[in-house]
């Protein structure tokens, strides 16, 4: 049975480090964070504080040879897939297990396409609501990693994942149909991911203002009758069992989109109502508030570079 006993991160976001937390943890040594110098350096100085308890990690160069990894973790924005695929090259070998947590609906095809890897799964992080600021990462939920196979097979991938996870105490969920879940994900960051930047609004809003929230599932529902064109189809109830997990995270937790807005990065809009706009032209499907999100946004991102 195969076995993981060793794995490659790249991305010490929020997500990246609260996950690598866990790994480090079980591996020690053995859990590698690929990093550039400067990072390299920034990190060793000051560590990074998770949830109250500083870690130093193992980290390694891009350009450093070494043995590939059992799994790779790609943890980056959309943005810096890019890079962070041709950074990871040392790390990939013919039976890495890869493991994209980026936002979206399109991270595992461009891995693949670089990579021609065939261990690629499906995954997407849930209810997770870590904030990072400067070194320091809290949460209230860790939230959970969804994974699987697109074909729905149970595959040795899978459970040598399950195996780890299970040993590192990392919640996880393997749905029955992982693309469905994915796209699922994908309709509700498109709702609170934009709206949040917009009216950079925190959680606590949305659970508080109704035509805040109204708006935000407006945006999502357009994501609902697009994935019926390419055969998802979503539903209501998909829709509805976001609700619950909104109504729970932390009051005062930020979406990762409205961090980048506060801190005058670039934000992931191309991947969210940039894809919905482009489905919705395809498919001939109006995507009335996807536009303004998208024309808003990218409009605040003009405003913070003068």
């Amino acid at each position: 049975m195969k076995k993981i006993k060793n794995v490659s991160l790249i991305g010490l976001g929020a997500i990246g480090s609260a996950y690598g937390s866990k790994l480090h943890t079980l591996l020690g040594a053995s859990f590698r964070v690929v990093a550039n110098e400067e990072r390299i350096r920034r990190y060793k100085s000051e560590g990074l504080n998770v949830d109250g308890t500083v870690f130093h990690f193992n980290y390694i160069l891009p350009e450093a040879k070494t043995e590939p990894a059992d799994l790779v973790i790609f943890a980056v924005k959309n943005a810096e897939l890019e890079q962070a695929i041709l950074d990871m090259k040392h790390h990939i070998g013919p039976d890495t297990i890869i493991l994209s947590l980026l936002n979206g609906i399109s991270s595992e095809e461009e891995i693949y396409e670089a990579t021609n890897n065939e261990h690629i799964l499906y995954s997407m992080c849930v209810g997770i609501d870590a904030l990072r600021t400067n070194n320091k990462i809290r949460f209230s939920s860790m939230g959970k990693i969804c994974f699987g196979e697109r074909d729905q097979t149970t595959s040795d991938n899978i459970i040598a994942l399950r195996e780890l996870f299970d040993m590192a105490d990392i919640p996880y969920e393997i749905p029955e149909n992982i693309w469905h879940a994915i796209w699922a994900k994908f309709m509700f960051n498109v709702g609170v991911n934009q709206t949040s930047a917009v009216f950079r609004a925190s959680f606590k809003y949305f659970q508080e203002i109704p035509a805040l929230h109204q708006w935000m599932e407006q945006a999502m529902y357009e994501v609902v009758e697009i994935s019926k064109s390419i055969g998802v189809h979503l539903t209501e109830d998909d829709l509805r069992n976001y609700r619950p997990i909104l109504m729970n995270l932390a009051p005062d937790g930020q979406t990762s989109m409205l961090q980048d807005i506060e801190a005058n990065r670039k934000t992931e809009v191309e991947y969210f109502a940039g894809k919905v706009c482009e489905l919705g032209k395809k498919y001939q499907i109006p995507t009335p508030v996807n536009d303004q999100l998208y024309k808003m946004i990218t409009i605040i991102e003009s405003m913070a570079k003068l």
